[in-house]
């Protein structure tokens, strides 16, 4: 894909950009550039992984029958048990806001990343450590610059279809789905745990 033009805009610091990623879920219908993807999938290739396999796959799927059919896809095995599976794990206004990502918003993304683990390269039980960060630089590059993300595994329990959507060779296997779009509303900050509850200095219990 050849990136085309981009406007220049002001980059964020490092911390910045860490410290108030959160998942979108709503999205404009404004179109995303191939330049801003191709930066965004540049950092994606960046990643860490084991023994530099670099196993990952991206499709950028625009097309609406496409996009379509994959949310579906999503909807369906949320609908179908992974929102009784959620229910009292997490707060209900977070759980609210998944479901009508899943039931309505999700589909309004102008584009969805499937990001898929190669076995020709890496052995499955390896894709995950290798392929999971890479994800993890795609999402940061999207909020760099000023775009929402969201990490989506829903789809990955009927990976075989995600495949046919997509063109995908059975050594493909797919391993997220990723909206990407221009959020359609502002973004709060972040729901996390405070560092001290999560960090314990030399042993297990030792408070930080």
């Amino acid at each position: 894909m050849t990136p085309d033009e981009s406007p220049l805009r002001a980059a964020p610091s490092f911390f910045e950009v860490v410290l108030h990623q959160r998942a979108c879920r709503e999205f404009s219908a404004d179109p995303v550039s191939d330049g801003d993807l191709h930066q965004i999938l540049e950092a994606a290739t960046h990643a860490p992984s084991a023994m530099n396999h670099q196993p990952w796959v991206f499709v950028v799927v625009r097309e609406e029958a496409a996009r379509t059919a994959l949310t579906t896809i999503m909807r369906e095995l949320w609908e179908g048990g992974g929102r009784e599976q959620t229910e009292g794990r997490v707060p209900d206004s977070l759980l609210h806001e998944v479901d009508l990502g899943f039931t309505k918003t999700l589909p309004e993304a102008p584009l969805l990343i499937v990001v898929a683990g190669d076995t020709g390269t890496a052995p499955l039980e390896q894709l995950g450590w290798s392929v999971y960060p890479a994800v993890q630089n795609l999402l940061l590059a999207a909020n760099a610059l000023g775009l929402g993300s969201a990490l989506t595994t829903m789809g990955i329990f009927r990976g075989a279809e995600v495949q046919d959507i997509t063109g995908l060779p059975p050594e493909l296997v797919p391993m997220a789905i990723v909206p990407i779009g221009w959020p359609a509303v502002r973004l709060g900050p972040p729901r996390r745990i405070p560092v001290a509850q999560k960090v314990h200095r030399e042993r297990y219990g030792n408070p930080w």
